[in-house]
């Protein structure tokens, strides 16, 4: 199971809405094996990885975009590297 983290401002501002959408949007097209979870910047898990800009998406506890939202197709890609190891 690969673990998408949204992590965004409460409440959730345009770009964090958008992040968690598009994550969404990815995940269905691996039924069972992705997980997206959204999670509050401002929380012990967001302390965990040192998160000081939103919106911020860790992939199996990577943080892999800092305060910009990456298209649909770079986080299907980022997801398709990690499921051929």
């Amino acid at each position: 199971m690969i673990t998408v983290k949204v992590f965004g401002t409460t409440p959730p501002c345009a770009k964090c809405k958008e992040l968690t959408r598009r994550a969404a949007k990815v995940a269905e097209k691996f039924p069972g094996q992705v997980e997206v979870l959204k999670l509050d910047a401002l929380s012990p898990e967001g302390d965990k990885y040192g998160i000081m800009m939103t919106p911020t998406l860790v992939i199996n506890d990577k943080v892999v975009s800092i305060g910009k939202v990456p298209a649909e197709a770079d986080i299907e890609k980022m997801i398709n590297q990690l499921m051929e190891k």
